[in-house]
C-alpha cells in the first residue's frame, strides 16, 4: 500500500518485494499518481473509482498494472 512517496508492506519482507520488480514498477505507479493528484486528490480519486467500477477495473490500478512492463518508470525514483 502506499501512502505519499512510502510504499508499506504487509506480509512480504522488504527483500521479496524488492526482487519482484513488476511489483516495484506497480507500486512505484502508486507513487507518481500521489505526486500528481496530491494526498486527498488521490485517496478521493481511488476510493471513488473502486466504489464505481472494483478494484480491477479501478484506472489508477489498470494503469499501475499497464506500470508493471514498464522499466522507464522506475528513472529518477530512489530505493532506500
Amino acid at each position: 500500500m502506499v501512502l505519499g512517496r512510502t510504499i508499506h508492506l504487509y506480509g512480504a519482507s522488504r527483500l521479496e518485494f524488492l526482487s519482484d520488480i513488476a511489483w516495484v514498477r506497480h507500486e512505484a505507479c502508486h507513487v507518481m499518481q500521489y505526486q500528481q493528484y496530491g494526498m486527498i486528490g488521490f485517496l478521493t480519486r481511488y476510493l471513488y473509482q473502486s466504489a464505481r467500477w472494483g478494484y480491477y477495473h479501478n484506472p489508477l490500478e489498470v494503469a499501475a498494472r499497464k506500470a508493471e512492463a514498464d522499466p522507464g518508470i522506475l528513472e529518477g525514483i530512489e530505493i532506500i
